[in-house]
């Protein structure tokens, strides 16, 4: 079957590989969808022996059910799924508690992170990592996995704070912050500004329900505090959707006392925490300041109910398998709406 795999640190190419075996306990599945993802091109740029080489990316993942291993029950050929990509150690604290995106036995791994992924024709999974999509387009299933749960899992960190009459600010209208956008207007009653560079991502935000759009850029901050009024208020939850050092200062910025700050993005920016500075704007006091990962897969199964409702869908460009490296591509030069979805 064709792969695209990390062949060697920073490189992406098509491969022959046997189609894999189901195992005791796992399932088969005919790939429908792989989103492309930013923590993909981390692993791309990532030193060499901190992800196995070769391996299949491609962590977020809709198809359809070929086989059952041995062991399996509740799931046939023909059934259609997504996959939750976390793979914790089932055994610690956390795991036994569900919350497997805050594993403490093992390292950020699971299918596309530490195993072969979505970027083929087929992929094994565990059958535990499946979720039902009824009859969910597998394009729009793929996007819920990640660019769904992840920000609907921080909104759900924030969720006793988004309370009605407040302000939540999203950082980045793209593939996580479209989908927050939507998941925002469908589960609170919050005021939501929507910022971004681009404009026609802005007009998005628009379409998807924002109250208030704003340019990124030097008065940025100004125009946002327009809304909100001056410190000590400010915006009630703030998602940085992108993680570089000016959207986190203007998140910073925008915070009000005893606000949420939540890091969404892997942009490789710092948010330095100090009761008082001269150079940057401090975080401010009682300011509720979190990094979340992922989220879990009773979350995963409230993203896939939101979209079967109608209430969120992704707006997506699709590529061929063989294109996939042309999509990355364009995803580091910023050249891609919404999310790219990789069809084999």
């Amino acid at each position: 079957m064709r792969a695209i795999q990390l062949t060697a640190p920073g490189t992406l190419e098509q491969v022959d590989v046997p189609t894999p075996t189901p195992g005791p306990g796992e399932v088969l599945l005919a790939m429908g969808a792989v989103g492309a993802c930013h923590s993909d091109l981390h692993i791309l740029d990532a030193p060499a022996g901190v992800f196995p080489t070769p391996m299949t990316l491609g962590h977020e993942i809709a198809g359809t059910v070929a086989e059952v291993g041995p062991g399996v029950t509740g799931w046939a050929p023909g059934d259609q799924a997504a996959v939750y990509g976390i793979i914790g150690c089932g055994r610690c604290r956390a795991c036994l508690r569900g919350l497997e995106n805050q594993c403490r036995t093992t390292p950020v791994g699971g299918i596309g992170l530490s195993r072969d992924g979505g970027l083929a024709e087929y992929v094994a999974v565990p059958a535990s990592r499946l979720l039902p999509i009824g009859t969910l387009e597998l394009v729009q299933a793929a996007p819920l996995t990640d660019a769904g749960l992840t920000p609907y899992h921080a909104i759900e960190l924030s969720r006793p704070a988004l309370r009605l009459g407040t302000h939540c600010v999203v950082i980045g209208i793209g593939g996580l912050g479209h989908m927050a956008v939507q998941i925002l207007v469908a589960t609170t009653a919050v005021h939501v500004i929507a910022v971004d560079t681009s404009p026609e991502a802005l007009a998005l935000a628009a379409r998807l329900g924002a109250h208030h759009v704003v340019q990124a850029g030097p008065d940025a901050v100004e125009q946002i505090r327009t809304i909100l009024g001056p410190p000590p208020d400010g915006a009630d939850v703030v998602l940085d959707c992108v993680g570089a050092d000016a959207t986190l200062t203007t998140a910073r910025s925008v915070v009000a006392t005893g606000g949420h700050l939540r890091l969404v993005g892997l942009a490789g920016g710092t948010l330095p925490i100090r009761p008082t500075a001269e150079d940057i704007p401090p975080v401010p006091f009682e300011a509720d300041t979190r990094m979340p990962f992922w989220g879990t897969r009773a979350e995963l199964q409230e993203v896939i109910a939101l979209a079967q409702a109608g209430v969120l869908r992704a707006d997506v460009q699709t590529f061929p398998l063989e294109q996939a490296p042309e999509a990355y591509a364009k995803l580091r030069r910023g050249e891609i709406h919404g999310r790219a979805v990789i069809v084999p």
